[in-house]
């Protein structure tokens, strides 16, 4: 007796083949239980070598079944059949039709019609009732022992078949079910995520445009500043042109990076650092960029490893710092860690914290309390991007303002020989 697992469009699903294992597992304990009792308490003469015999080939197809046939599709469709001309067997040389083991035929519908496409469940109804069909006229008939009666051991055979059919659906079924429940959720967050993706690609294509369009006038600006710097004498003057220039220089870095990171300008690729001199240098490039002095990094990594910086990690990076920054103007602190083989690096602020409702769907995009547009596609952003890498972000209220986490495989990040 075993069940088989379901079938998807390619291959089966290898938890229910695993449960298949199990089942048969047990129907192998309980033949041979079964079979001990009659034979030596009640004395009834039964065929035991081919009886045995079927015991052997569910034993071989149990091993067959978590080595060969695991990836093949039509494997549990196969093993239904298997199973059920085991169990026809086992009856047929065990009293046939009369045999009160009859009714855990109906424990192979049942997992069937919630595991096996439909035709193939209908085909297997249709094996059943032949197989059934044939027990009549075709089955070994024993002869009980003197003085015992057939009435009182059908009734007590059936009420036995009857608690183990019960036991065994409603335990598998629940575990199916939860097989189920899993593979549903996986497939909704693999639709989110692709809903998601399709959110960054349109917000992607439209970041290159606006850079294009923003990177003639930024340059204009930053000519005219230049000229008008170098004609001004007033020393005050000169300060707040400077100013000017450095802002300008961030919004043309901002939109170079916007450029790199869709593919279209190439003025800056991956090169090899290391993970403390890259701390250092984004925390310094970040502050003053900012004039910014509430920064404090916190460097607990340990020994230096080197690494291939990418863009996309310090874009990401200085994105939530940006976040930290805007609620906490006065404070914020940058943690580095390594745990295990992940880098791990932690933003804290002393601002106002996440809301409730903003934590639960913390990386969904337009979710924010910021009252603006573009509101919460920051760290949206960010997650998506860290996912990517295999990495991931988590973020909690502390007693007194926020923290993100961002936790990455060095792996993702390892200097590799064409790399050096």
């Amino acid at each position: 007796m075993a069940f088989a697992a379901g079938l998807t469009d390619e291959v089966a699903d290898g938890r229910n083949l695993n449960l298949l294992v199990q089942l048969r597992w047990l129907a192998v304990a309980g033949q041979i239980a079964a079979i001990s009792v009659v034979h030596i308490f009640l004395g009834i003469d039964l065929p035991l070598v081919p009886m045995y015999g079927v015991l052997a080939v569910l034993i071989v197809m149990n091993l067959i079944s978590r080595t060969r046939f695991r990836n093949w599709r039509w494997a549990a469709a196969s093993e239904m059949v298997v199973d059920v001309l085991a169990l026809t067997t086992q009856l047929a040389l065990s009293g046939g039709a009369t045999n009160p083991f009859t009714i855990l035929y109906l424990l192979q519908i049942t997992l069937s019609a919630v595991l096996l496409p439909r035709a193939v469940t209908w085909a297997l109804v249709g094996l059943v009732v032949v197989m059934l069909g044939l027990l009549i006229p075709f089955h070994y008939t024993f002869t009980l022992p003197e003085g015992v009666e057939l009435f009182p051991i059908y009734i007590v055979g059936l009420m036995f078949a009857l608690v183990v059919d019960a036991v065994l659906i409603a335990a598998f079924m629940t575990r199916i079910t939860s097989n189920l429940r899993d593979r549903t959720q996986r497939l909704a967050i693999m639709h989110q995520r692709a809903v998601e993706e399709d959110q960054i690609v349109r917000m992607g294509l439209f970041a290159s445009g606006a850079a294009h369009e923003l990177g003639t006038p930024l340059a204009s600006i930053s000519v005219i500043l230049g000229d008008w710097r170098h004609s001004v004498t007033d020393p005050e003057q000169r300060e707040e042109i400077a100013a000017m220039q450095k802002a300008v220089d961030r919004c043309k870095a901002i939109v170079t990076g916007i450029l790199m990171t869709s593919g279209e300008a190439r003025g800056e690729s991956p090169h090899p650092t290391t993970v403390h001199h890259f701390i250092e240098q984004l925390a310094e490039d970040w502050a003053d960029l900012r004039d910014f002095e509430g920064l404090i990094v916190r460097n607990d990594f340990g020994t230096d490893m080197q690494i291939v910086l990418d863009t996309t990690l310090t874009k990401m990076l200085m994105n939530v710092l940006d976040n930290a920054f805007e609620v906490s103007p006065q404070w914020v602190r940058l943690t580095v860690e390594r745990a295990g083989d992940d880098l791990v690096l932690i933003v804290e602020d002393r601002g106002p914290g996440f809301a409730p409702e903003i934590l639960a769907d913390i990386g969904r995009p337009y979710r924010s309390t910021k009252d603006r547009p573009g509101r919460g596609l920051g760290l949206f952003l960010t997650v998506s991007a860290l996912r990517k890498l295999g990495g991931d972000v988590i973020v909690a209220n502390r007693p007194r303002g926020a923290e993100v986490t961002l936790r990455l495989p060095l792996e993702s990040l390892a200097l590799r020989r064409h790399d050096a």
